[in-house]
């Protein structure tokens, strides 16, 4: 039986006005939804903070079973969810069960969370006993992007719910069903009681609004860094905490002693997996120069093999890009830095959204396509002479999420790695990996930290109160 059912989000009474959600690589339109305007976000903040109050004081087994149901309902479901994801987002089937694979393994986690220990036990000056709390911050506000629409709201919906807040979700209308009503069907399924959840597509207006709403004191954001820093304003403004999970322009450092043969492969994943629409995509590859000219040579070879087209009809490596806002940055990115000097070693056309797999070789500082974040399929390859120029390249810019190294010696790799700042690092690895039990998040302007993974989701979505208990009442000399 399916789980998903037009009829529920037809149904939503929402008033932003319709919404089509189209297929990139057809133009087809596979749901009409309706977004949500601000007053829709007050009446959903509402509505989530009066049943918050109920969820918070249910046992932690029973909120801990409702996430281990989500998580094998995303197993149970996983055909139907993967259809959505694959022609939704323009993801290949691979990636789409990725996704499904994460989204419950974050379930399960987040189930976990319900029984860690909340606090500890202080040692007072007075006679009492003083201890710490970890309690919920009540609502919590999750705004989520297109490119891992699933992922980039489950994993701060499964642990927020699961520590006794309820939620309002606002996932990016272009994948409304994959980022958020499809979240909404598998926990109602699981048994999340009426009201804690609410899934509100919709544009800037009623993300905005969601950043300001008074009944919401944590705002869980993952997208452009440019945007992010608007919500971390407005946040600031109204004195609550953000997670800021912003943009990248991660490096790939391949070191003189690199086997070249096995690089390839992993080189040609971070930069061209899901057409390069992942913050942590590689998109700078750094190589020795000793190996430079060969390594231009098989990347583009490489790129030049990987078949493009349409997910959910052909056996492809790459399918579309989002729209044609995307396709438009991507393309003036390339052509601007080809018109600049930079060498295209393969790539570089596109029929409709799907963009050829992208090499660059003679790219430098000036290079738009190295120097800012494509978020497509580009892969800018640029030589250094030695550990150090390497560090000095791959440490300069404004982004700081994540590092590849690929090297023969490990221990040389954690060297470099050290020097080089990044929220994560991989040795003999790309730049795109995520795992549910892994803290994630980036520095500088790829936001405030690793704030979701494992323990990180205690911090994030509860606040830590301080109590004291007397036996008699305090005196004092007044």
């Amino acid at each position: 039986m399916p789980l998903l059912d037009p009829k529920t989000w037809q149904s939503q009474t929402l008033s932003g006005g319709e919404y089509a959600v189209t297929e990139p690589a057809t133009g087809e339109t596979l749901a009409t939804v309706t977004l949500a305007s601000a007053a829709d976000v007050a009446t959903a903040t509402g509505q989530a903070g009066a049943a918050q109050a109920e969820w918070a004081r249910t046992p932690h087994f029973v909120r801990a079973g409702v996430l281990r149901r989500a998580g094998d309902l995303f197993t149970a479901h996983a055909e139907e969810l993967r259809d959505w994801i694959v022609r939704e987002s323009g993801s290949v089937p691979g990636k789409a069960e990725f996704e499904l694979h994460v989204a419950a393994q974050e379930c399960y986690e987040a189930a976990a969370l319900a029984s860690r220990p909340t606090g500890q036990i202080l040692p007072s000056e007075a006679p009492r006993l003083s201890y710490t709390r970890r309690v919920p911050v009540g609502v919590v506000g999750v705004i989520s992007p297109f490119n891992a629409p699933l992922i980039l709201s489950i994993r701060s919906v499964a642990p927020a719910l699961a520590l006794g807040n309820g939620v309002v979700l606002k996932p990016d209308p272009r994948t409304a069903v994959c980022g958020g009503l499809a979240l909404a069907a598998v926990l109602a399924e699981a048994g999340l009681p009426e009201g804690l959840l609410h899934v509100l597509p919709g544009g800037p207006e009623a993300g905005q609004a969601l950043v300001a709403d008074p009944l919401v004191p944590v705002i869980s954001f993952t997208g452009s860094t440019a945007a992010g820093r608007a919500v971390g304003e407005a946040a600031g403004r109204h004195l609550k905490r953000a997670h800021l999970e912003l943009g990248g322009n991660s490096a790939l450092v391949v070191l003189e002693d690199a086997d070249i043969d096995a690089v390839i492969s992993t080189a040609a994943w971070g930069s061209f997996f899901h057409q390069g629409q992942i913050c942590m995509t590689t998109g700078r590859h750094l190589v020795h120069a000793s190996l430079y000219e060969e390594y231009v040579e098989r990347l583009a070879a490489k790129a030049d093999s990987l078949a493009v087209g349409d997910p959910y009809r052909e056996q492809v490596h790459l399918g579309p890009v989002i729209d044609d806002s995307q396709l438009a940055k991507i393309r003036g990115l390339v052509e601007s830095s080809t018109a600049g000097g930079a060498r295209l070693a393969a790539g570089g056309t596109h029929e409709r959204l799907f963009y050829r797999p992208t090499v660059l070789a003679g790219v430098d500082d000036s290079t738009p396509a190295y120097a800012e974040e494509v978020f497509g399929p580009v892969a800018p390859v640029r030589p250094f002479k030695d550990a150090d120029d390497a560090a000095a390249l791959a440490a300069d810019g404004p982004y700081g999420l994540s590092l590849g190294i690929v090297t023969r010696d490990t221990a040389r790799g954690l060297d470099l790695a050290e020097r080089i700042p990044t929220g994560i690092a991989h040795i003999n690895d790309q730049t795109v990996n995520d795992e549910a039990v892994a803290p994630f998040g980036g520095i500088a302007a790829s936001g405030t930290g690793a704030r979701f993974g494992g323990e990180a989701n205690l911090e994030a979505f509860t606040e830590l109160r301080w109590t004291t208990v007397r036996g008699d009442v305090a005196a004092y000399p007044f």
